[in-house]
């Protein structure tokens, strides 16, 4: 049986964690018993200061720990993998990691989910090492904006990743995410960019999880018809061409003569989980079938304690076949224990 598509890995270095990060196993897998297909978006923001690493020690043996799970999760079906954090780009060797990823065999593309501040300065060795997409998140185009959200003026480091990107000729998908009070005013810029670049911008409701818990939400639904009243022709994409951009949960839109398209991920108020097919595992190592669950598996504890292939593959399977119906942000049920940079998002 195939069980997953999709698996995301997120590595970061974050103060007082040295230990691994695999966050977001993506896993695409058609769960046909219970009719309802598994995917999880998975998106980074911007870091936060201490989540920069410079000068913080490296654990390198974990890269051997991610492969060993990802060539688990490829044989039980899993084709995709994003890396992701936190921010990945602080890793030592991370275009290593994605080589490896690229080798194992059932691995068929290899994304990364990046702040881009580093992006510019190591995006020929990724893109060496096979790397076949990346999302950049980006919340604002005022540089005193991007500062006061990142307490670090990096804003231009930021676009200059984004243009080497984009000139390099790897698909690229912007994250942002709208915020009240922070960048309301300027979506429909953000929006713009789709004009005249071809990538996709994609909008992402805040999640009630960590910091989000206490901030109120821009919906999907209330920017689309921003959107609309913006640009009158402004309408869905076919499903067949979205396709094309990857099997998550985003819905795409376009204005005729556009270069690019933009994307709405609505967690909250657009609940995709009949067709969620992806989970993550933590930066402890711990398997979660769902964002919103604090439910799972600690994977990091069977691999190093000495689990043998089909133990651990046992533990990822048990997972996913447990994974929830759907989430329950709406009932303030979810626990906000953890930011959502130490989960994947």
């Amino acid at each position: 049986m195939q069980f997953f598509k999709f698996v995301i890995l997120s590595i970061t270095r974050i103060l007082d964690e040295l230990s691994f990060v695999l966050v977001d196993v993506i896993l695409g897998y058609r769960h046909q018993v219970m009719h309802r297909s598994h995917e999880l978006a998975l998106d980074d923001h911007f870091s936060h200061p201490e989540e920069i690493g410079i000068g913080l020690p490296v654990v390198i043996h974990a890269y051997e720990e991610f492969l060993r799970l990802a060539a688990l999760f490829a044989r039980c079906g899993v084709d995709t993998v994003r890396v992701t954090g936190g921010e990945p780009l602080v890793r030592k060797g991370v275009d290593q990691l994605v080589a490896g990823l690229k080798s194992i065999p059932g691995i068929r593309k290899v994304t990364m989910t990046t702040n881009g501040i580093l992006l510019a300065q190591q995006l020929p060795a990724l893109l060496a090492a096979g790397l076949d997409s990346v999302n950049i998140s980006l919340d604002t185009l005022r540089p005193e904006v991007f500062q006061s959200i990142t307490a670090r003026d990096e804003f231009e480091h930021v676009m200059e990743g984004i243009r080497a990107a984009l000139d390099s000729g790897i698909p690229v998908k912007l994250n942002c995410v709208p915020q009240v009070g922070v960048n309301e005013g300027e979506l429909e810029d953000l929006a713009a960019l789709a004009e005249s670049r071809p990538l996709q911008v994609r909008f992402i409701e805040m999640m009630p999880i960590g910091y989000g818990a206490a901030m109120p939400c821009i919906s999907g639904p209330e920017l689309r018809e921003r959107f609309a009243r913006r640009w009158p022709e402004f309408s869905p994409l076919p499903a067949a061409q979205s396709a094309g951009f990857g099997d998550g949960p985003a819905i795409y839109y376009t204005v005729p003569g556009w270069k690019g398209d933009v994307g709405f991920i609505a967690a909250v108020h657009g609940k995709f989980c009949a067709s969620c097919n992806r989970v993550r595992l933590t930066s402890q190592g711990f398997l979660r079938p769902c964002l919103a669950s604090e439910t799972g598996c600690d994977l990091r504890t069977l691999l190093r304690g000495g689990a043998a292939d089909e133990e651990l593959l046992q533990a990822i399977r048990e997972t996913i076949w447990s994974k929830p119906r759907e989430h329950h942000f709406g009932d303030n049920s979810m626990p906000a224990t953890r930011g959502m940079y130490r989960i994947g998002g």
